[in-house]
């Protein structure tokens, strides 16, 4: 009797352990760590509401923008006919130094961007006509990747990335974007793939030689809005968070 009893709390105690193991070894979607919270990290999605953001002007309701499983993403069959519930989705607050972190998946074929620096007003139809963007796109499925700097990782219409290492339609991409005082660099999959300065004289080349050449007003503030691209295509988002440099 002993001996069973030995036994079976011997396996018991080891299934626990295992189990202990496997909890802690996979991290917690849309939460931040101790060490995060104390080095001053915010989530900028709960993985439960969307509070916190909102369409770009409040053009509509965002309706088209769903929760699910631990997702912000948009859904192109929510869409009305005019549009109604759709529209790029932007962040309550505004960023000037900082460093963003999202992991993000798309549909076949799609398109979609992380937009900063934004300046939320009537005068602009779009959010990217004032801020920058880090593409995020389908470069095997998607027309405009035939453009050399509009691939998945490119600092848009700007800079390509370097090495390209987007991770198959369907998987998820980790980004980050970090701007300190001009300096931007953008990581896709734990590499560096851009890196560039800010509004100095090749920043100026740069902007001269694309297409947003004839817009004095682009990538013209130093702080804006985060904004998750509505490119009429199906696209997900997750484990949103920045902190303040």
């Amino acid at each position: 009797m002993l001996k069973r009893f030995c036994l079976l709390f011997a396996i018991t105690g080891a299934i626990a352990c295992s189990s202990s193991k496997n909890t802690t070894s996979t991290p917690s979607l849309n939460t931040l760590s101790k060490a995060e919270k104390k080095d001053g990290w915010q989530l900028l999605f709960d993985g439960t509401t969307k509070n916190g953001w909102h369409v770009f002007n409040n053009r509509t309701d965002g309706s088209a923008w769903k929760v699910a499983d631990g997702t912000l993403y948009f859904d192109p069959k929510a869409r009305g006919p005019k549009g109604e519930g759709a529209g790029e989705f932007i962040t309550t607050d505004s960023f000037e130094n900082f460093h963003l972190k999202l992991e993000w998946k798309l549909s076949e074929g799609g398109n979609s961007g992380i937009i900063f620096l934004s300046r939320e007003d009537l005068k602009y139809r779009w959010a990217f006509q004032s801020g920058p963007e880090m593409q995020i796109i389908d470069n095997d499925k998607h027309a405009d990747a035939k453009n050399i700097k509009h691939r998945a990782g490119d600092l848009y219409d700007l800079v390509s990335a370097k090495p390209e290492n987007a991770k198959p339609i369907g998987e998820w991409n980790t980004v980050e974007i970090i701007l300190n005082k001009g300096k931007l660099d953008l990581f896709q999959n734990g590499v560096n793939v851009v890196s560039t300065t800010m509004w100095d004289d090749n920043w100026k080349e740069l902007v001269s030689k694309s297409k947003f050449r004839n817009s004095s007003e682009f990538a013209a503030f130093r702080k804006g809005h985060i904004v998750l691209q509505d490119h009429g295509d199906l696209v997900w988002f997750r484990n949103i968070k920045i902190k303040n440099l």
